[in-house]
């Protein structure tokens, strides 16, 4: 079954989706930016908007309002994250709900920061809300865990950051210095120009609390938000303390984990062979299962197409519904 897809947000998450969408079997009947839309009820010629967007920063000659009030069977939620009242997007999914249609987030806002006002809203509708592109990208942390059964996991944690576990093993494989190694990731793409969110911990946190939310919640237990997470960066690692954890035959990595009671993310001491000494941009989490052990799942968690992929399993999980 094909369903309708109306796209907000045109970064590299949001142009791939658009861009992807009928290799999945699925139709982008609008698609928006900040501000311009393009919609067609018959779906719009991708390549037509994409290529408008770079040329001339706009996707469309309609307004974004007419996107959200397209006919539409899901809405993909693909606007930049924001922390706090988590706006635009939460209003963006509410929008949609109220109108009983499904939401698919890549945005991070609404689930890490107003996670139980979306579930209210999702409980008075006749759409569903899925976000398994909030955590990990490509990674299927999120359908792994409502497989498993949420209240049967006990903490995630892992490598939920490309950016600074790219800084930490070339810092460590190289013997480079922070600041080196930073303009090589920011030379390479690899970082922002702005790395703050990555390299002071703030988006691993919020894919932590993203984490615990689900965790808890299945237990009845209290809603989390970014300022309910104990969060430490990497900007202070000296190129001494990776030599020194090298000798003993570990290494550092930023860890998050998410438990039921709350989120922690920082650096930490991990085994230099282990599981989560995974290397560049790669990510992992691992789950802690009361019944089957621990499950590791690891990836690309992060770029366009990988996260896309992500966001239209999340349709693909939707289609019939």
């Amino acid at each position: 079954m094909s369903l309708r897809l109306a796209v907000v947000g045109a970064g590299a998450v949001g142009g791939s989706v658009v861009d992807l969408a009928a290799d999945y079997g699925h139709r982008v009947v609008a698609f928006a930016d900040s501000s311009s839309a393009v919609v067609d009820g018959d779906g719009i010629d991708a390549e037509a908007a994409l290529e408008r967007k770079d040329l001339e920063g706009v996707v469309g000659d309609a307004d974004p309002d007419e996107a959200l009030a397209a006919d539409y069977d899901v809405l993909v939620e693909a606007t930049p994250t924001t922390l706090g009242d988590a706006e635009p997007g939460f209003s963006h999914c509410r929008r949609a709900l109220e109108r009983d249609r499904h939401v698919v987030l890549a945005n991070k806002g609404p689930v890490a920061e107003r996670y139980r006002d979306l579930r209210r809203l999702e409980a008075d509708s006749g759409g569903r809300v899925l976000f398994e592109a909030t955590v990990g990208g490509a990674m299927p942390v999120l359908s792994t865990i409502d497989d498993y059964g949420p209240e049967h996991i006990t903490a995630a944690r892992g490598v939920l950051n490309g950016t600074a576990n790219f800084v930490l093993s070339r810092m460590a494989a190289e013997g480079l210095g922070y600041e080196h190694v930073l303009a090589e990731a920011q030379d390479l793409g690899v970082a922002e120009a702005d790395p703050s969110f990555d390299v002071e911990g703030t988006d691993a946190a919020l894919k932590c609390v993203i984490l615990a939310n689900v965790l808890s919640e299945a237990r009845d237990g209290p809603e989390f938000t970014l300022a309910d997470a104990d969060v430490e960066g990497i900007k202070e690692i000296p190129g001494s303390a990776l030599e020194l954890a090298t000798e003993d035959g570990r290494t550092i990595r930023l860890i998050g984990e998410a438990t039921p009671e709350g989120v922690r993310v920082g650096p930490r001491l991990v085994s230099q062979h282990g599981a989560l000494a995974v290397t560049g941009t790669q990510n992992i989490v691992q789950l802690e299962t009361e019944h089957a052990g621990q499950l590791n799942v690891s990836g690309r968690g992060a770029g366009g197409p990988e996260t896309a992929a992500a966001v239209l399993a999340d349709v693909g999980r939707l289609d019939g519904t």
